[in-house]
């Protein structure tokens, strides 16, 4: 899909060079998915303490195990 995009060209510049992307469109790709990703690990951090789970062998019986 072409999209025209008015984008700071130094910061797209530096990205490049960070990134080691050999393009502009390179660049803006990774950057649109590291976007992505992190805000879905944000999100998941919604769900930290909601899940139960259940409690699992007392710490003794570990040590007879062994």
């Amino acid at each position: 899909m072409a999209t025209n995009l008015d984008i700071d060209t130094a910061a797209v510049e530096e990205l490049m060079r960070l990134g080691g992307h050999r393009s502009k469109r390179e660049a803006v790709d990774a950057a649109v998915r590291e976007a992505i990703a992190w805000r879905r690990q944000a999100k998941s951090l919604d769900y930290l303490g909601t899940v139960a789970f259940p409690a699992g062998p007392a710490p003794s019986s570990l040590d007879e195990q062994a």
